[in-house]
Parts: structure tokens; sequence; C-alpha cells
């Protein structure tokens, strides 16, 4: 009966708008876009936001002060294009840049956006009882000041060649009249988190948990309306009902598509595919200390030579075939082949189960037979894998990795969980092994966030496995202050090699990811770090429209409500 529910809800949304006329003058402004998509967002609020689909739905609801280009340059303001701020300027020293916000820029329920809401975004991530992941990321900049009500002066500790990006990738803005009078604590199930008022292109209208989250145009935006009228997430943790969803044309667009099946969608003349290179990497996390007492290592993954016995007996290049076919290779560590400062021909540690088996004797973990399960004081080597159930890759991956596991004596039990469930349970540092992925930033120094020991001692911080080595950070810090290409690659490279041969995590695969779209559907460009970063621009001509491209005025969302009050 709930599924029946669901699917009647969001039949709902599909309908809505089946009648009725474009009322945008602009030729090739209207149109829905319904995306099928394998879970919820985790949540709503920019400066908490983990999940790949609470990124997609955040970046259409806020605005950045200014965004990144399609080169994905990260040093100084070169590509970077003006958003909430309309110009800027450095100081002398560089240790200043002084952001004007555009006098045009409203929030969505029409007040106007200042420097103040900037000072407070900056000001509330970094506040340690919000426990946001992105507090390290910005650890440079010292303070925001406001002059005057339309100028934020970022002030930083040091001069480095990505000051810009920390200032303006890293965080959308926020309202400040919408979240100082509640406690960063509470942000998380707060009703403004409910509904939340931007200033992007896209205004939220509705989130119905595990059938659909609804955006609609901001046809007052000062940037300008986007092309498309409406946004559907289609949510269907199920991969073969979200996929389904796409092949009948109940969705518009699908975000990854596996190998197996393109033969399918090429039975649909009316259905592309496109590939495109993401800043995506899996790979097995260890819990290194004890999930019962994080004071202490944890009894197995504690052990750095028995962490890398264990990435001994995996075959990574056969798992990422048999799960990826040629849409993936092996991930080269925490790194994409993307970044100018990856080396390509990283050393790994080599697969050699024979090797791995006698280090695992040599540490004490024995077996009696080549297929029992190995034991040390009583204690069988065995450990519990978590995955998100919405994920049939990362399910696929951790059956495999059990069963090569298995073959060195090793016992894995797979754990399949709610995304959301995962997320609290990595947050809390309460699992043993996780099997994740990181879709990643245009900046290699995220992997402070994600690895360094910042990351790890943190609260908010999502180094959830706690690796820490201070090697490993003094060479990623060393990589980012330099001005020199080359020496930042030199830099990183060592950083790389380090965490590598310490071996945290198994690193499995970076993907090719391979979208799905409707022929009637005119995309833009696919941007690396976030394929939905063009959304605003994509279009649907008038002729190849269908009923749930127009939806009647009468029936569209009412203004944004204050906060605390629900839109009908």
């Amino acid at each position: 009966m709930a599924a029946m529910r669901q699917a009647r809800l969001l039949c709902a949304l599909f309908v809505w708008g089946c009648v009725g006329t474009e009322s945008s003058p602009e030729k090739n402004a209207g149109g829905t876009l319904a995306i099928s998509t394998g879970g919820d967002p985790d949540v709503l609020i920019p400066s908490l936001v983990q999940s790949v689909q609470a990124g997609q739905i955040t970046d259409m609801i806020y605005d950045r002060l200014a965004d990144i280009g399609d080169s994905l340059n990260i040093l100084n303001d070169k590509g970077f294009t003006p958003r909430l701020a309309d110009r800027w300027t450095w100081s002398a020293d560089s240790l200043s840049i002084a952001f004007h916000i555009n006098p045009k820029a409203r929030w969505h329920d029409s007040v106007p956006v200042r420097s103040s809401d900037v000072r407070f975004t900056i000001a509330s991530t970094k506040d340690s009882t919000l426990g946001s992941a992105v507090a390290p990321l910005i650890s440079n900049i010292d303070s925001v000041t406001t002059p005057d009500s339309a100028t934020a002066a970022f002030w930083f500790h040091t001069r480095t060649p990505q000051q810009f990006y920390d200032a303006v990738y890293q965080l959308p803005i926020m309202p400040e009249h919408i979240w100082k009078d509640i406690a960063p604590s509470g942000w998380r199930a707060s009703e403004a988190a409910r509904h939340p008022i931007g200033s992007g292109q896209y205004r939220f209208v509705r989130w119905i948990p595990r059938v659909a989250v609804e955006l609609v145009s901001d046809t007052s935006n000062y940037r300008g309306p986007p092309k498309l009228t409406r946004l559907i997430w289609s949510i269907a943790p199920d991969f073969n009902t979200a996929l389904t969803r796409f092949l009948s044309g109940e969705t518009d667009f699908f975000e990854q598509l596996r190998p197996e099946n393109l033969p399918e969608v090429a039975k649909h003349p009316e259905l592309r595919i496109q590939r495109y290179h993401a800043l995506q990497y899996l790979f097995a996390q260890f819990n290194l200390r004890d999930p019962a007492n994080h004071a202490r290592p944890h009894p197995i993954f504690g052990n750095r030579e028995l962490r890398r016995a264990l990435t001994m007996a995996t075959d990574r290049t056969n798992l990422v075939r048999s799960v990826y076919d040629t849409l993936a290779l092996p991930a080269l560590g925490p790194t994409v082949r993307a970044y100018p400062t990856t080396d390509p021909n990283l050393q790994q540690i080599p697969f050699d189960l024979a090797r791995a088996r006698q280090i695992l004797d040599s540490l004490g973990w024995r077996a009696t037979d080549t297929n029992s399960v190995r034991s040390r004081n009583g204690r069988p080597l065995q450990f519990t894998l978590s995955v998100p159930a919405t994920s049939k890759v990362r399910v696929r991956l951790a059956v495999l990795l059990q069963e090569q596991l298995r073959r060195a004596g090793v016992k894995v039990d797979v754990e399949q969980l709610d995304f959301p469930v995962l997320m609290e349970k990595e947050r809390k540092r309460a699992f043993e092994a996780a099997l994740g992925q990181w879709s990643t930033q245009p900046s290699p120094g995220v992997v402070r966030g994600s690895w360094g020991t910042a990351g790890s001692r943190a609260t908010s911080g999502n180094n959830y496995g706690s690796y820490e080595n201070p090697v490993f950070d003094a060479y990623v810090d060393s990589a980012l202050a330099s001005f020199d290409p080359v020496t930042r690659k030199a830099y990183f490279t060592k950083a790389y090699e380090t965490i590598i041969q310490d071996a945290p995590a198994i690193w499995l695969a970076e993907p090719t990811p391979t979208v799905g779209y409707h022929s009637r559907l005119q995309l833009g460009a696919l941007r690396p770090d976030a394929w939905w970063a063009h959304i605003p621009e994509w279009w649907i001509p008038a002729d190849k429209r269908i009923p749930r491209d127009n939806a009647p005025p009468s029936l569209s969302p009412r203004p944004a409500q204050p906060a605390g009050q629900k839109t009908p």
C-alpha cells in the first residue's frame, strides 16, 4: 500500500500541468526536466550537504558569489564568472578580497541579498556546533567584514594560490534573516531546513521523502529566469525502478547508466547517451579507530601491515572490469586523473594473493586450511562492510570484494543500509568498513577534509576512517601553498604515495559516468565536478514538449513563505 501511495504522489507531480500553455514570452523558455535519481537528499542546507542529490538541488536553489568556469581553474580568479557578486577587488597584499553584491539580487522571499548574509554564511559554517564538513576547507579565511551593506571583505590568514576559489566555491550564500534565530545545532531538524529559501534561479516547491523533490523557475531572478520551468528529482531507491522510469519516458534524464543498460537504451530511438569525465572515485574505507571506543585503535584495521595485506589480496583491475566493463579505471588513490596535479603512474600496492597470505601469517592471523577463516587468539579475521542499498554498483563491488578477501581467509559480512542510515553511521564513526564514493571538487586540496588529520579530529570532519599521518598532511599543505604547478604536482605525488602505502582504504574505481537523456532535451555542457551546473541553460523546443511540460500559471507554487510556515 505504501508503494502505491508513493506511486500516486509521483504521478500527481508529473501530471500536474497536463494542460495549459506557456506563459513565458521567450521562445525557448518552458518545460519540465524530470531526473531519475537513487535516493533522497540528506539535507538541503548548503553548509551541511553531503550527498550528491543534495548538492544538485541546493546548487539550483542557492547562488555563490562567483561561479567557477568549465576549465575548473582554481588558481587566482581566472575563469570565474560573477554571480551574487557583480565585481571584486583584491587588496595590494592579496590578503583580502572585497566582493560587491549585485544590487538586483533578492532572496526568494523578496528580501535583498546583503553583505551581512555573506558574513553570516562563513561565520555559521565555522561554528563548531553546526558540524559542517566544509569548515576545514575554509580554514584559511580568517573573517568576513562588511564595510557597507553591499561589500563583503574576506580576510585570509596567508596568501595562497586558491584564495579566491576557497572564498567562492565551497559555499553558496545563505539568508541571515532566515537562520540567525535558529541555533546551529538545531539547523538539521528545523522547519527552515525543509523549506529552503535561496537566491538561485529555481525556487523550492516541495520534498516528498522517497518520492520526489520539485523546484520551479524563479521568474524574477536577478540573473533572469532559467529556460526550464520546472525540475523534478524522481526518487527511486531501487535501481531498476529508476531505470524503468527513464526508459518508459516517465523521466527525461538518468544520472549514471551501467554498461549492461546501454543495449536497452539503444532500443529506444528517442533516447541518447553521453559520457563525461567526472571527479569521482570509489573506495573501501577502514575505520582505524574502535567503533566502541574511539580512544583505541581498531583491533583489526589499526595495524598498517594488515591493511596493506587486504589491499594486496584485492584484484582491483578484475573487480573494476567485472562491475564497470570499460566505464571505469582502477582508482589511483584519493585523487582523480583529471587533476593536473595527479601522476597517472602513481605506484600502487600490487595484487599478490600469495604475498598477502604470508603477511597475514606473519601477523599471527592463521588459517587451518585455504578455505577457513583466519583467527588470532581466538578472534576471527572478520568484519562488516557497510554499503548503501540504493547503489547497486557499490553492492556488486562489495560482493566481489567479499569473495576476493575470502580467498585470503578473511570473512566479510556485507551490510546494506539506507543511505541516510549509512551516513549517520559514518558521521558517528560507528562502522567497521564502508564502501564509499567521493564526488570531489576541482581543488585536490579537498583531500585535507576527507583524508587529513583535521577532517579526522573535527566532529564535523568527513575523514570518517580517522586516518592521520602528519607526513601526508605536510605534503598536502606544501602543495597547496605553492604557486608553481610543477612543485605543486611533486608535493601532491609525495602525499598520494604516502597514503597509498598506508592503505587506510582499498582504492577501487574511478568511473567515467554515462548519462541517459531524452532527445527532446537540449543539453549544455556536463561539467566534471557537477554535471548539473548548466541546467538553467538547458531547454526543450516548444514543438517537442509533452503534457507535463505545460504547467498552468494557476497551479504554479505560491511565493515562498516566511520561515516556519509550510508551502501548501
